[in-house]
């Protein structure tokens, strides 16, 4: 169902109230879409409304509750996304990241951390970029991530229009192009391009230690608790809110099961310890759900 609270909450000399859906982000787009608010207005789990709109989207269909009775209803329901990994925490704690990457390049930096801010996005978003970060520092603990890997991360998903393996050959280019303007040397840009392009099929030779590490971190999110796990489905959904929900479960299945059939699914002992019996039991929970 969609919600609305009240307007109550002030900002650029008016006050907004919370759109929010209590089932799936999925349909709030879609009821802000027919509504015609802007994607601007999405902050990671609710659209912020004007007060001259709010009976507007009463009469639309959205249901008026209590500031109190939304926030309820939307952490039952999964979606409501934590403090930490909202995108204005996301994207401070990635400035200082990239400020120990390449320091001396800040302007590369806030170029990607604007593709990744994009607002078509869903879930490769700041919050995405900065799980893999971090999961890059679990697996190299006590060490710090290569920098190659580093960077690879920051420009595996830079350019996302939702069309795999597209994807991440645009990102490869782009990474391809921008580093060697910012000094990097041809056998660093060599080797960010590919273990960019390493995350179309998530599959490092065993040899391959940088390679296990990215794509390790890439799908560290599949090894999440039930409502992490949740809200990552959400996200992606959303991603594909154009796709039909008979294709949509097609294609999806279908990712679920290859993913299912790779043994080991995480290729780094550290990455198999923390999310291989978690990540394998959400897989097949989400499967169960799609072909009932």
């Amino acid at each position: 169902m969609i919600l609305i609270d009240p307007p109550m909450w002030p900002a650029h000399r008016t006050r907004f109230s919370h759109l929010v859906s209590d089932h799936t982000l999925a349909e709030l787009h879609q009821f802000a879409a027919a509504a015609g608010l802007a994607e601007r207005a999405f902050d990671a789990d609710h659209y912020d409304v004007p007060a001259e709109r709010h009976d507007e989207l009463v009469q639309l269909g959205a249901q008026p509750v209590s500031a109190g009775e939304l926030i309820r209803r939307l952490r039952r329901s999964g979606l409501r996304l934590p403090a930490r990994d909202r995108p204005q925490r996301a994207r401070a704690v990635l400035e200082q990241r990239w400020a120990h990457t390449l320091a001396a390049q800040p302007g590369l930096g806030t170029q990607l951390l604007h593709r990744w801010s994009e607002p078509h996005r869903r879930y490769h978003t700041t919050a995405h970029l900065l799980d893999v970060l971090s999961a890059l520092d679990l697996l190299c603990a006590p060490a710090v991530p290569p920098r190659t890997v580093r960077l690879a991360a920051w420009f595996h998903d830079a350019i996302y229009t939702g069309v795999a393996g597209v994807d991440e050959e645009d990102s490869a280019d782009l990474a391809e192009r921008a580093l060697p303007q910012v000094g990097l040397a041809a056998t660093e840009v060599s080797e960010v391009v590919r273990l960019v392009l390493l995350t179309r099929s998530h599959s490092p030779v065993p040899q391959d230690r940088a390679g296990a590490l990215l794509c390790d971190a890439d799908l560290a999110v599949l090894g999440r608790d039930p409502d992490g796990y949740a809200r990552y489905q959400q996200q992606v959904r959303a991603e594909y809110a154009h796709v039909s929900e008979p294709d949509w479960r097609t294609g999806r299945s279908a990712v679920l099961q290859h993913l299912l059939d790779r043994r080991p699914l995480f290729r780094t002992p550290t990455g198999a310890a923390h999310w291989e019996q978690r990540a394998r039991a959400n897989l097949q929970g989400e499967l169960a759900q799609l072909q009932r």
